[in-house]
């Protein structure tokens, strides 16, 4: 079964982790891509996205959709990459998730959703 993992963390997260700690960080990162990715586990390979500032979003509005520079104002998490997985079950992907490198840092979470799947709708 296919399930998104959405890396999530705190907008100020990484300007407050040490530069020398956050580059082992990132080659832990491609460790982990590596290691299921060789296992087959990884279904795409997803995107690590820009920082939160230069997000833009479009939002309903009482004309129609409304462009506003940034995230959502409220948000105390961000989405900062994702990527689909496939394993056999929710107990699989969670233990994926459980291994993710940056949760060591405090505010790093992976949020695990199943994807739908339409390839019989069509």
């Amino acid at each position: 079964m296919k399930y998104v993992l959405m890396f999530c963390d705190t907008p100020a997260l990484y300007d407050e982790v040490d530069p020398a700690d956050a580059k082992a960080t990132y080659q832990e990162v491609f460790d982990w891509f590596g290691e299921h990715h060789a296992a087959g586990r990884i279904a795409d390979g997803g995107a690590e996205l820009q920082p939160v500032t230069t997000a833009t979003t479009v939002k309903s509005g009482g004309d129609g959709p409304v462009v506003v520079d940034g995230p959502f104002s409220e948000a105390k998490e961000v989405v900062g990459g994702f990527t689909v997985v496939d394993v056999p079950d929710l107990d699989a992907a969670l233990a994926m998730a459980r291994t993710w490198p940056p949760l060591k840092y405090p505010g790093v979470s992976v949020e695990v959703r199943p994807s739908v799947d339409h390839s019989g709708d069509m």
